[in-house]
């Protein structure tokens, strides 16, 4: 038998039928990826993986069980299949499972046009070192930094394809290219560090390593000297790099999980203003060359363009088939799955309404308050929307940055936190999560 994915996912089907399910669906995943370290100019470490994954849930009337497996072979398939059948049966009664009515598939959906997969050969493990070697170098170069922490370079490529008892059956590829550097400045409790990375669909856009390493140096030594702000009620500027934490909050509230649960602060928002009235928030799956970018979804769904905020308003929940069974609503096609559990809603690509002004424009409207460039850990109580987190970065006084801050907490209500966000103009359109620097008044800082 083939060991293509599409073959493979068609002979777990037909497994399943034998074995008596009454519907399923197949999820097969093949990829490889290689890592590369490098530490004072030398290789540190060198992985390369290469897995397959076999995924099989199956039905029995309204009772479902799944099973996974990284074995190809036909007599593995079968157990699958017999086993899954078998947990099925044994399964609590559940209204909301089953596949999508075939008229609800995605069809002769063009996945050229989404540019998911680089056909560029894969690179040579030299050629990921010399992109780690440049980074470290770019980070050394600058005086101030006393050790490079890690500077890493990568390349995954990965394939899916998913079938159904419904008749779906789609596949695509994906590919990934990495670098990335931490840099530190200082010595023993003095010690400061910063970061940057950027990954890339296509290996061609990349940006140089000597770059990246340039920066995370440049970010380090900006944070030497770092200590405690005042403690008080001051405006926020959330950087870039961090401000789509809060939207990632408002995704995770809207969540057709958290609503069927009952336990979201957004339970009782659809229709209500949640964002500033000049704020939309726009979930965009076929953006070409983007990591959150999909042709349809978990279980076969037409991923589309919609507004889960539009002109502040909240449009509606992120979901999946079972989920909107439960809430007596129609999939969003936000189905999210991976081998060995059913499909649960997840959020793609998303889209902040940007603002006009620069960053350095909003430092210079908040006056007096906190820039943050890192937040550490997290107290969000889901229910209520309370909020807070520790968080590092620059105090601002008069407009303009006076000294670095690290070891301090911002607390608020993220329901009223979202709906006074003043955005920048720098997102970064290639990121899945389009956020730009958010400024938001009045939040609790607690320093020293």
């Amino acid at each position: 038998m083939s060991n293509s994915i599409e073959t493979l996912t068609h002979a777990l089907l037909d497994a399943a039928t034998r074995a008596g399910a009454d519907a399923a669906d197949a999820l097969v995943t093949r990829g490889a990826s290689l890592a590369i370290d490098v530490r004072g100019g030398a290789l540190e470490q060198a992985e390369r993986a290469e897995w397959i994954d076999l995924g099989l849930r199956v039905m029995v009337g309204r009772r479902q069980a799944c099973v996974s497996s990284s074995d190809t072979r036909p007599e593995t398939l079968a157990e699958m299949a017999t086993r899954a059948v078998a947990m099925a049966r044994e399964a609590p009664e559940d209204a909301s499972v089953g596949l999508a009515d075939p008229d609800q598939l995605a069809h002769d959906v063009d996945i050229s046009a989404l540019e998911l997969h680089d056909p560029a050969p894969e690179p040579a493990p030299a050629a990921l070192e010399n992109d780690a070697r440049c980074a470290e170098a770019g980070a050394r170069a600058n005086p101030a930094i006393s050790q490079v922490q890690s500077a890493s370079a990568g390349y995954t490529r990965r394939a899916l394809h998913l079938a159904a008892s419904n008749g779906f059956s789609g596949g695509y590829e994906r590919t990934e290219r990495s670098v990335s550097c931490v840099a530190i400045t200082g010595n023993g409790t003095g010690m400061e560090r910063d970061w940057c990375a950027e990954t890339r669909t296509f290996q061609s856009d990349l940006p140089d390593p000597h770059e990246v390493g340039r920066l995370a140096a440049e970010r380090a030594v900006a944070r030497a000297g770092a200590r405690r702000p005042a403690t008080g009620a001051f405006p926020v500027l959330y950087d870039e790099r961090v401000a789509s934490s809060l939207i990632g909050h408002l995704l995770a509230a809207i969540n057709g999980q958290a609503i069927m649960r009952g336990a979201s602060w957004a339970r009782n928002l659809m229709g209500e203003q949640v964002l500033p009235e000049t704020l939309s928030l726009i979930e965009e799956p076929h953006r070409p060359r983007i990591g959150g970018s999909r042709p349809f979804d978990g279980e076969g769904l037409p991923t589309t363009r919609r507004a889960w905020v539009r002109d502040g308003i909240l449009q509606g929940w992120v979901l999946d088939l079972a989920t909107g069974r439960k809430l007596g609503m129609e999939s969003t096609a936000n189905a999210a799955r991976g081998t060995s559990a059913p499909p649960s809603p997840a959020a793609g690509n998303v889209t902040l309404t940007p603002g006009e002004h620069t960053r350095e424009a909003l430092l210079a409207q908040m006056g007096t308050g906190l820039w943050v460039t890192s937040l550490i850990g997290s107290t969000i109580n889901p229910n209520t929307g309370d909020y807070s987190r520790g968080a590092a970065g620059f105090w601002v006084e008069n407009g303009e940055v006076a000294y670095p801050v690290n070891e301090c907490t911002i607390a608020g209500h993220l329901p009223e936190m979202l709906r006074r966000i003043l955005p920048a103009d720098d997102a970064r359109d290639h990121l899945s999560r389009r956020v730009p620097s958010l400024l938001v008044e009045g939040l609790t800082i607690a320093g020293e």
